[in-house]
């Protein structure tokens, strides 16, 4: 089941959100704000999404704030319609296109 973006921005504007301490640790390194990530998900869109077996469902979420492009990995629990901050980071072109919303395919070696 695809994860709704509605439903991150409500759990965010309602409070449900749990900011894991690696997300809290790369903010202070990184000079983010928990408001700056709020504004990252209001007008973020997502462009990746994880389904791990036994684990929460998470997403990328690609976002502007202050001029600077950021992903946010948020982890989501949609019973409890909670969100998880896991953590933030400045997308590079070494791992994304020039859109830095498409991630590189990784090249195959053969010997």
């Amino acid at each position: 089941m695809p994860i709704d973006i509605a439903s991150i921005r409500d759990a965010f504007s309602e409070g449900q959100v749990e900011w894991r301490q690696h997300a809290l640790v790369r903010l202070l390194e990184r000079n983010i704000s928990r408001e700056d990530i709020g504004k990252i998900v209001e007008k973020g869109e997502i462009i990746e999404e994880y389904h791990p077996s036994g684990g929460l469902p998470s997403c990328l979420i690609f976002g502007k704030v202050k001029g600077k492009v950021y992903h946010v990995v948020i982890g989501w629990n949609d019973l409890e319609k909670m969100a998880y901050v896991v953590t933030v980071y400045t997308p590079n072109l070494k791992h994304f296109e020039e859109d830095l919303k498409t991630r590189r395919k990784r090249e195959t070696t053969r010997d």
